[in-house]
């Protein structure tokens, strides 16, 4: 695990977060949590329809679930949605979202045994955006270790999980939104806004997209550092960008990659795992109210653990 998300771990043990975690009976999740109460980074809250089976399967895995909550679904019945109409019955994910909503805890962890759609779901009508917001999106920070640029060699790749071809305003968004996410993890943002052209190397329907974006985003924020469009190379490799953007205040030292559509989002950090070892920490979501972490079905202990450190840290901002 990367040096950079590891010092997250020091930071959080100071005023660990309650971290909400709606699967378990997962042991890769009860494996997570146990190293997370271990270092008191965080203060887990597993969310349970059955504390009972929560406790068997920590049982059968050699788990201890000392300094672990559980909280136990309320009964319909007996305890109505706390939100208005509309809100989705009440299950270990609703409740947890439920739980984020309320202030009870600070971030949420789930996805392992959920669909993108029920996690999603279960954000948007319960949490819902934070004030001002209009889209949502997502991001990876990636752990890329052959790579020494970026930010100690972390990048945030976004949108990866969720606009399939967001308009002019919908890319700004994403950039203003993954801008914040990286100043949250203590960065200072450096966003490139990526395409097959560099600040008019070619033209197309796409590149205009990108530069009404960037223009968007400078109207918002002037003193956000933002370019586009740049390709991959330029945003990323020092030699590269001065090459082909010398006035660039990000070309060649990029930190946030903002991809043009969902296509080449998911394809890129697909790719920078499997052909170039990278680590993909996320999705993280961004644009709600609290930090939400939707994990992939494939996740790892260490997935996990990444995932709620970055949580924990944006709630912690």
């Amino acid at each position: 695990m990367n040096q950079r998300i590891l010092t997250l771990r020091d930071a959080l043990a100071t005023h660990p977060p309650r971290i909400a975690y709606p699967e378990g009976t997962n042991p890769i999740i009860l494996s997570a949590v146990r190293q997370l109460a271990d270092w008191q980074a965080a203060r887990p809250v597993l969310v349970a329809d059955n504390p009972t089976a929560v406790k068997q399967a920590a049982a059968d895995a050699g788990i201890s679930l000392d300094d672990i909550e559980i909280m136990t679904v309320p009964h319909q019945h007996n305890t109505p949605p706390a939100n208005t109409t509309g809100t989705p019955p009440l299950t270990p994910l609703t409740y947890a979202a439920q739980l984020l909503h309320n202030g009870t805890c600070d971030a949420m962890v789930a996805g392992i045994d959920h669909p993108t759609a029920a996690v999603l779901r279960a954000a948007l009508k319960v949490v819902g955006l934070a004030p001002g917001v209009r889209y949502a999106s997502s991001f990876f920070v990636m752990d890329m270790p052959h790579f020494a640029g970026g930010e100690g060699g972390l990048l945030i790749f976004a949108d990866c999980g969720m606009n399939i071809a967001p308009d002019a305003a919908g890319l700004a968004a994403i950039a203003e939104a993954s801008a914040l996410s990286a100043t949250r993890l203590g960065w200072q943002p450096r966003v490139a806004l990526l395409s097959y052209s560099t600040l008019g190397s070619a033209g197309g329907q796409s590149v205009e997209t990108i530069r009404h974006a960037l223009a968007e985003v400078q109207a918002h924020q002037p003193e956000l550092l933002i370019d586009g469009e740049l390709q991959f190379d330029a945003a990323l490799v020092p030699t590269i960008g001065h090459k082909k953007a010398p006035t660039s205040p990000v070309a060649g030292q990029a930190n946030v990659l903002v991809f043009p559509d969902l296509n080449s989002g998911n394809i890129a950090y697909k790719l920078a795992e499997h052909l170039a070892g990278g680590h993909a920490y996320g999705p993280i979501l961004q644009g709600f109210a609290r930090p939400i972490s939707d994990l992939s079905r494939g996740s790892s202990v260490d997935d996990v653990i990444g995932a709620s450190l970055i949580v924990g840290s944006m709630a912690a901002e």
